[in-house]
């Protein structure tokens, strides 16, 4: 799965025009991507179970990332983007992945995602076993976040500073750790 997943991204990227991303410039513009690539339009709300088209949630369920199809819409929680911007990138690249491996293509589709789901805050090591999409969505994210040529390249350059790593990719310490177990 996950060198599927690989390709994939590798193939998106080389895609992208060189007057939204160079292919070595960081960190990748995914917001920029997301919109002149896809057309989908990043949209902030405080509470994503006040969208249009959002699932109904239980009490203390919240949301950190919604895709509608339909609408061509990637819907970030405001909050969280404000509190861990970092995680605002990782959203919308997941969301992102959810659209290029797992929309209908008939239009009707909501695909959303807990925030435990998206990436588990900072502090947190545990995470709880994720449906396959999921896994996938998030496979897809680091990916294009940190594409596997460049992270092989500043590692050494950056003599495996980690924070200055996390800076660069502009990613979360959580992702970046992951994504070096996998690429490193």
């Amino acid at each position: 799965m996950s060198v599927e997943i690989e390709a994939r991204v590798a193939e998106l990227l080389e895609r992208v025009p060189p007057y939204i991303w160079d292919g070595k410039s960081l960190p990748v513009p995914v917001e920029h991507i997301v919109d002149s690539c896809y057309g989908l339009h990043v949209c902030e709300f405080d509470d994503l179970a006040g969208v249009p088209g959002a699932p109904p949630l239980i009490e203390g369920q919240s949301l950190s990332g919604l895709l509608l199809e339909r609408e061509r819409e990637i819907w970030v929680d405001r909050a969280e983007a404000r509190e861990w911007p970092t995680r605002r990138r990782f959203t919308i690249s997941h969301e992102l992945g959810h659209w290029e491996m797992h929309r209908t293509g008939f239009g009707g589709t909501e695909i959303f995602c807990r925030a435990a789901v998206v990436e588990p805050p900072e502090e947190s090591t545990e995470r709880p076993p994720l449906p396959e999409t999921e896994a996938e969505a998030n496979a897809f994210a680091a990916a294009l976040l940190m594409p596997p040529d460049l992270m092989r390249k500043h590692y050494p350059a950056h003599k495996g500073d980690f924070q200055a790593m996390c800076r660069l990719f502009d990613v979360s310490m959580a992702a970046m750790g992951r994504r070096m177990h996998r690429v490193i």
